[in-house]
């Protein structure tokens, strides 16, 4: 239609354009926009957030379990410790060996309490508790003490070696290169500690590496209490110089 005509008699009226709330965008569009604003912020605040609060001022993040499997029920304090073994080159049972090439048996080991960690070379964990382990074998070897340590998923027998070569370790080393013992025993995670009383009976297992305090608890826990140190006691005074005095053991 021409411009300035008029309309006919009748005609519908043009409908009318609705303004938006903001400019040209409608509340719809508006409710939209601020809906994806706030998703991308969630989003954003999950990803950016610590997966745990820091630990205080002056107090050193510990070390936790290096996870390589999926977590399954297994040995239970209480239960007898299966035997350490292996599948042989022939197909049949064998013991598992250590690193001198002697067989490693619980039932060689009845009568002593038995501390056994599975663990590996590369594992930071296992690394961060090799100390421990080495000083506290090195405290109670004389009481009777066996350690047992069980590497898994090792790339040759010669790097185990190298390690405790390396690191002075003086307790028994195994490498379940095939994993077998790992699977017996259903360990899913490295550092995996078992401790074991006198009649080869499970007493305490900890998932994770151990500090002095937590292996000085386990180990009470097979019969094996920290020794109490002893102070010098000064001699009550009385007797004359050069008297023979008792003191307190």
């Amino acid at each position: 239609m021409a411009a300035g005509a008029l309309a006919p008699p009748g005609a519908p009226e043009p409908p009318e354009r609705r303004r938006g709330l903001v400019g040209p965008f409608t509340g719809r569009q508006i409710v939209a926009a601020l809906g994806s604003v706030a998703i991308v912020a969630a989003v954003l605040l999950v990803v950016t957030a610590p997966i745990a609060s820091l630990p205080a001022a002056g107090v050193a993040p510990q070390p936790t379990q290096y996870v390589i499997g999926p977590a399954v029920e297994g040995l239970r304090v209480g239960d007898v410790a299966p035997e350490i073994i292996v599948v042989g080159p022939g197909g049949g049972p064998a013991p598992l060996l250590d690193l001198a090439g002697g067989p490693v048996r619980l039932a060689d080991l009845r009568g002593r309490p038995v501390w056994i960690s599975f663990w590996a070379s590369w594992c930071p964990p296992c690394q961060d508790e090799t100390p421990v382990l080495r000083d506290t074998f090195d405290a109670y070897r004389t009481r009777g003490l066996a350690l047992v340590a069980i590497s898994v998923q090792e790339s040759t027998v010669d790097d185990l070696r190298a390690y405790a070569a390396k690191y002075g370790l003086h307790y028994t080393v195994a490498a379940d290169l095939a994993g077998d013992v790992f699977r017996e025993y259903h360990v899913y995670g490295l550092p995996t500690q078992v401790f074991l009383d006198t009649s080869g009976v499970i007493r305490a297992i900890v998932q994770g590496p151990v500090d002095a305090q937590i292996a000085a608890a386990s180990l009470t826990l097979i019969g094996l209490p920290p020794q109490a140190t002893s102070s010098p006691v000064a001699p009550p005074a009385g007797p004359a110089s050069g008297t023979p005095t008792s003191q307190a053991p």
